[in-house]
């Protein structure tokens, strides 16, 4: 897409008055690093980074859980997700392939919000709009600006700018939202985040963005692109829609089935018990290669020169030195006890990697 046509956010103008380089992403012109992609993982990792996040999607559901069908229209159970807490899962379609990943914070006992990525908001918004039988969808992506402040010194930095509205952080668990005010404006903050470490993330409109950014910058947080973001939630195993996660990959596939609940009733529920029942024939596993080389998405792998699967993600990981990835893999062809060379398909002169199965997540935080 041409960069003249892609959208910004609220923080456009403040990130191009310092150093950073953009990129297109998902129909946005989004800041892919700004003092090096290497520099602002360890700022996260060691300190706090500041993440702008408001190319997601936000929409707004009101009605009845249990009649409307929004309960049923994604593998989260809501009705069992109590107001002022958030729960990930999938919009799937019939036969179990992920439409969307994605999260739903319970605002009240029929409202919810449900945040998506971008790149498949307006098939998401489509696709659950036509499995409601009541209730409204309202698409507010636009008017909402997100921030995440991530790091082990995040909620120390944060806690001040919340002193005025008698907000402890440290009563805010993991997966748990509030609704207060920064700045005297409305704020949804998040204990939640896709990095692993300690970390927040604020739901709020596009001016109080721009204050909050200013601010925390200004008090030395680091501000950080979407190439850190990758190695950051690479390391700890987390799935990227795209890569990791699409239309023809189930969660079993995508070995997230902790994320299932099959004992319930949801579009795409029978088709994974299906495949349950007859026994996986791929799934995503973890892989270290044996060097500082990383491999890329869909670089093929091999054991003797058989082709055994593809790589859907991969990257440099700071914190180990090393290559890794997920890679689907097929049962029947792989041997998980050997290691397995890894091979650019665009550039067949380029060696290959040798890289072997790991655990998840990479690194223990």
């Amino acid at each position: 897409m041409d960069m003249e046509n892609l959208q910004r956010t609220a923080l456009y103008e403040e990130q191009m008055n310092i150093k950073c380089k953009m990129v297109s992403f998902a129909g946005w012109e989004m800041p892919i690093q700004f003092d090096g992609i290497i520099a602002e993982h360890g700022f996260c990792r060691n300190d706090a980074a500041l993440f702008d996040t408001s190319h997601m999607g936000e929409f707004f559901f009101k009605g009845n859980i249990k009649t409307s069908g929004i309960n049923e229209a994604t593998s989260i159970n809501i009705d069992t997700l109590k107001t002022g807490k958030c729960k990930y899962g999938f919009l799937l379609n019939e036969k179990g392939g992920v439409i969307d990943d994605l999260i739903i914070y319970r605002l009240s006992i029929d409202e919810l919000m449900i945040v998506v990525n971008a790149s498949r908001a307006a098939v998401d918004f489509k696709t659950i709009t036509s499995r409601l039988k009541s209730g409204s969808l309202d698409d507010r992506s636009k008017e909402v600006s997100k921030l995440d402040l991530q790091g082990p010194n995040s909620k120390k930095i944060l806690q001040k700018y919340f002193l005025d509205e008698n907000v402890n952080l440290d009563d805010l668990g993991f997966f748990s939202f509030i609704k207060t005010k920064i700045f005297g404006e409305n704020c949804l903050l998040s204990r939640t985040g896709y990095t692993g470490e300690l970390g927040f993330e604020l739901y709020i409109d596009g001016k109080t963005a721009v204050k909050i950014w200013n601010a925390l910058l200004k008090e030395g947080v680091k501000p950080a692109g979407l190439g850190a973001r990758d190695a950051l939630r690479l390391e700890m195993g987390y799935s990227l829609y795209g890569n990791d996660l699409n239309e023809e990959i189930t969660p079993l596939e995508a070995n997230l089935s902790m994320f299932v609940n099959l004992n319930r009733e949801f579009v795409g529920c029978q088709a994974l018990k299906k495949q349950k029942e007859e026994g996986l024939k791929r799934v995503l596993i973890p892989f270290k290669t044996t060097s500082r080389r990383s491999a890329r998405k869909d670089f093929e792998a091999f054991q003797d020169d058989k082709k055994i699967g593809f790589v859907s993600s991969a990257a440099f990981s700071p914190t180990l030195n090393v290559g890794i990835g997920l890679l689907m893999v097929d049962f029947e062809t792989f041997d998980e006890n050997r290691s397995f060379e890894l091979r650019d398909k665009s550039n067949k002169n380029r060696g290959s990697i040798e890289a072997n199965k790991a655990s998840l997540p990479f690194i223990k935080k």
